[in-house]
């Protein structure tokens, strides 16, 4: 998954404002405590942090 394919699905799903905050303030326990930001930066596939946060804000998986 490129970046701005995730980008464009977390505003979908979350909003822009929501979504742009969810990236750099919350934290995602299955990726080890990191945010989504710090994650990508760590070398994780944007598509494993898109997964993460879909599990953990219950999203529906015909919108993953």
């Amino acid at each position: 998954m490129r970046l701005t394919e995730f980008h464009d699905l977390v505003r979908e799903e979350f909003g822009q404002v929501r979504g742009d905050s969810l990236l750099v303030d919350h934290v995602i326990l299955a990726l080890g405590g990191k945010t989504a930001v710090d994650a990508i930066e760590d070398g994780i596939d944007p598509r494993i942090v898109w997964r993460a946060l879909c599990d953990e804000f219950e999203v529906p998986p015909e919108r993953r």
